[in-house]
Formats: C-alpha cells, structure tokens, sequence
C-alpha cells in the first residue's frame, strides 16, 4: 500500500516548477500537529516516526521577490526552524492568518533564547495584534522589539514588494483568541489564495467558487477527508469542509480554470496514504499540495 501510495504521488502531485523571480514555496502541508502527530499510533505515524520521508510539516507558505533578495512566511508554525531553512534564511516579514497554535507559535523562536530577531514585521489584524500584545511570551517579543506589529485590515491589500502585494480575507474559524483571515497574494502575473482554515464554505459571507475563480492557484482547508475520522469527538466542535464537499461545490459548473490544492490535512485524512483517494481527485481536476512546490507570481 506504501509503495503505492509513493507512486501515486509521483504521478498526481504537480512537480515542482523551475525558479521564477517572483514565486510561492509550500512549505508544510499538515494540521497544526504534523506528521507523525503526537500520540498517534496509526501506521502513517508510525511510519513516519521510522522514516522521515513520511513526515510532514505544518502547513505553511513561503513567498520569494528574487529581484529584491526578499523572503516572506505566512503562519510561523511549530516547524518554523525548519521552514525557514528550507525558505533560504530568515524572513524579511511574517503573516499570521489566527491563533490556533499551528499558525503562530513560531514566534516563540524570534525572542533571545533563540533568533533575538530585531523588529521583524509581523502582519496580523487588529484582533491577532491584541491577542499577542496582551498575552505572555507574546507580549514580551513586542516589549523587546523582537517583532514589530503592523496591522493589516481585512479587504485592504498592502504592499510586501513593489512586486508582491496581498490582501486579507476575513473567514468564519472558532475564534477563541483572535479573528481569522485568508490572504490573496497578487504577484506581477499571477494571483494565488492561500486558504488553510475555515468552519464551512457556507458560514462565509464570500462564495468560494468566486473566490477560486478569481486567482490562479488556490491552496485550500483540506483537514478532514470524512466526517468520521476522529472518532469520540464531533466533526461539529472542529468544523472543516469535508474534501468531497469542497470538490462536488467547485466542479458543480464543470472543469474549474483554477489549479486547486489542499493543504492543511490531519494526520488521520486518507489523502496521506489512499493511492485511490488521490487517483478519484486527480481526476476531478483537484490536487494535494506537496512541501517544495513552487508556484511562479
């Protein structure tokens, strides 16, 4: 099955595409736990444990402008060392999408026990802002001046480059500690949506398939393949869009034009290892993202 499931990817998974000056780099693909996630012992856990070819690192995006030498992260995961590694060096700024730990406790690495990062722009709304500014270690990064908090409000693009623009898409998400947005990132030819949590597509005020259509590449929440499994909790007290749900809503009017991926899967989601699973999406025109895909800006 794990020969098969290796094969199909090499089949189904775009390959990484040469070097643009300005491009996007995927750089974790996983829920906020990873692969092997902790505690877990299912066989791709296992597996993963044993081989790190099996691993996988939490979901993240990289942005390059090769013309300016400037790199950009969005979400600052647990794997944040190894991101940045992979990204080339440390970024020149961070976007935060919310407050679940998948997404920002990478910021634990900027303060002196570690990096001691020096004013590092952090972009988050306003209530992401609060949320670090009023809560330790956080607050202690703003105090030091590890990072610098520059606030972003949700439909108002800002500018990274003069070349790499990006825009805030508030989304319905358990709110707990802060708001949650999606971004759009406008580069000098191509658009791309970076959409790695969300509660369902029908809680949005926005219509997704508008959304999708209107970007080039769209990296989408992809958590859960079915509802059943976690089994002794409710899919409803962590609300994702099924993988068939998101896939029947976008192909409902035909082939999309948008490249479609998902990231952010769970540990338990079948698209890690189910070689058919994958084969039954590749052919509806959808994909799984894949850690060291580029895609040209």
């Amino acid at each position: 099955m794990w020969c098969a499931w290796i094969a199909g990817l090499s089949i189904l998974l775009a390959s990484p595409r040469a070097a643009s000056p300005v491009e996007a780099v995927v750089l974790g693909v996983a829920q906020d736990g990873g692969v092997p996630h902790l505690n877990c012992s299912q066989e791709l856990c296992r597996r993963a444990r044993r081989d790190p070819r099996f691993r996988r690192h939490v979901a993240s995006l990289g942005l390059i402008d090769s013309a300016v030498g400037e790199r950009f992260l969005i979400d600052a995961t647990p794997d944040f060392p190894f991101q940045v590694d992979r990204l080339g060096r440390m970024p020149d700024a961070i976007l935060l999408t919310h407050a679940h730990i998948g997404h920002y406790l990478g910021l634990a690495q900027l303060g002196r026990e570690v990096a001691n990062a020096r004013r590092l722009p952090v972009y988050c709304t306003g209530s992401m802002a609060s949320f670090l500014r009023a809560n330790r270690p956080w607050s202690r990064l703003v105090e030091r001046e590890n990072i610098e908090i520059r606030e972003i409000r949700p439909g108002m693009e800002f500018d990274l480059t003069d070349r790499i623009h990006a825009t805030a898409l508030a989304v319905p998400h358990r709110d707990e500690d802060s708001d949650t947005v999606a971004f759009v990132i406008r580069g000098p030819s191509r658009k791309l949506l970076w959409l790695p949590d969300i509660d369902k597509w029908e809680k949005w005020d926005r219509k997704i398939e508008e959304v999708v259509q209107s970007v080039d590449v769209a990296f989408l929440d992809g958590t859960f393949f079915s509802a059943d499994e976690i089994p002794g909790r409710s899919i409803a007290d962590i609300p994702h869009p099924l993988v068939p749900e998101t896939v029947e809503r976008l192909s409902a009017n035909g082939p999309l034009a948008t490249r479609v991926c998902f990231v952010h899967l769970n540990h338990t989601n079948r698209l890690y290892w189910d070689s058919a699973a994958l084969a039954r999406l590749a052919r509806r025109g959808f994909c799984v993202a894949r850690e060291g895909n580029r895609e040209p800006l």
